[in-house]
């Protein structure tokens, strides 16, 4: 009898190992996780009207509610700066994930939204909506930006050097505000069907909100119940830099900002 069956081998690619050795240094933080369930039928609502008008999308919208939150609560904004500093921005650079075809891989490349905090809902979207038409320079797979000398060296050294710089980052807050952006948005409930919460490593960034899925169920509203829409959402963030207390107000705010459908009217 055949104990192993049918099977396919693929190569342990570039980019996975790049998010491989990114990924691994969740590992090391002292992570909080906040899973929340927000109401926003109310932007749906408004998005699904401007359909053929403006064009916004979800994810546009949800990078400008985050940084706007941001902006008023620093807190989640900030970096280990040596062993002794915390280092806080006043600039929200939200680094998000864009799903491209490389070489018949289906890869997530990074894409950093520079100063979000003082861009629009729609020009955010169209951010977003030029990145994921670009043409890719298969040398780099690298979104958006030119490189600096250290990206470029970081894309083509071998997985132990790569170690090592992530590893020389860690307390160097500005380097990270460079290269890695500051507070990450990533939405996996946009690629499909997710009615439900996911639960992020952070990697090397202070804070991260992960937009999963929308589920319909019964809300109370002005004293009724009626049928409304839930997105899933989980706040992490690295307790070494982020307090229960200043996690809670920016979660307020956050909420706030997205059941009021900020931005979109």
């Amino acid at each position: 009898m055949d104990r192993v069956g049918k099977y396919s081998v693929s190569d342990f690619s570039k980019a996975r190992q790049d998010i491989t050795i990114v990924s691994t240094e969740g590992k090391r933080r002292l992570t909080i996780h906040a899973l929340l369930e927000v109401d926003v039928t109310k932007a749906r609502s408004i998005i699904a009207s401007l359909k053929g008008k403006q064009d916004i999308s979800f994810t546009g919208w949800i990078v400008k509610c985050v940084s706007q939150a941001v902006v008023e609560h620093k807190a989640v904004n900030a970096y280990r700066l040596g062993r002794r500093r915390i280092v806080s921005f006043e600039d929200v650079d939200i680094p998000i994930p864009i799903e491209r075809s490389v070489g018949g891989e289906q890869r997530p490349l990074a894409y950093i939204i520079r100063k979000a905090n003082e861009k629009s809902v729609a020009q955010i979207t169209a951010e977003i909506r030029q990145r994921q038409h670009q043409e890719i320079d298969a040398s780099t797979e690298v979104l958006g930006e030119d490189l600096t000398g250290f990206e470029r060296w970081a894309l083509t050294a071998p997985v132990w050097l790569k170690k090592i710089g992530v590893r020389v980052l860690r307390l160097r807050g500005l380097s990270k505000k460079k290269h890695f952006g500051t507070v990450g948005v990533t939405a996996i409930g946009m690629k499909g069907s997710f009615p439900g919460w996911a639960i992020g490593m952070g990697g090397p960034l202070a804070t991260l909100v992960i937009v999963g899925g929308i589920t319909k169920k019964p809300g109370v509203v002005d004293d009724t119940i009626q049928i409304r829409e839930y997105l899933h959402i989980t706040v992490t963030v690295d307790h070494a830099i982020v307090d229960g207390s200043p996690l809670v107000r920016f979660i307020g705010r956050l909420t706030e900002l997205l059941e009021s459908a900020y931005g979109l009217g």
